[in-house]
């Protein structure tokens, strides 16, 4: 019987846009079994420095709705190998966006020491929940 791969991503998914459903739609085209991490209010206000408009409950709520999306769970840090010995997760998906950058070398680093693949995912161009906050001010 072939092993299920489980698949890992996370995000803030605040004010839900196409690119979130892009990702999860890719993410889940990769794995058998996708499981999402949705930061919480606290993490996103540590690591960016913002509040999201929408709170982590809903947010939570919004994502485990999508038919793509198989467990969420709360991203309450940024450390993927501990979310890894959580979860046993053996692929981590993030968007393009991020590839080569400081932060995820050292995530894919961390990651090959547990056998676990990082892919990264076409980001949807035009499209962000700054952008969207920023037109909304306008």
């Amino acid at each position: 019987m072939k092993k299920k791969i489980i698949g890992y991503t996370t995000g803030v998914f605040d004010l839900f846009h196409i690119g979130h459903l892009n990702i999860l739609k890719q993410a889940k085209e990769h794995c058998d079994y996708l499981i999402v991490g949705v930061s919480t209010d606290e993490n996103v206000q540590q690591y960016k420095h913002k509040t999201p408009v929408i709170p982590y409950e809903q947010r939570a709520a919004i994502v485990e709705a999508i038919k793509y999306v198989d467990k969420v769970v709360p991203q309450k840090n940024m450390d993927k190998l501990e979310a890894w010995n959580e979860l046993h997760y053996d692929i981590l998906f993030h968007g393009d966006d991020w590839k080569n950058s400081d932060m995820y070398n050292k995530v894919i680093e961390d990651l090959s020491k547990v056998d676990v693949k990082v892919v990264f995912l076409k980001h949807t161009q035009g499209i962000s929940t700054t952008q969207i906050r920023n037109d909304a001010k306008k």
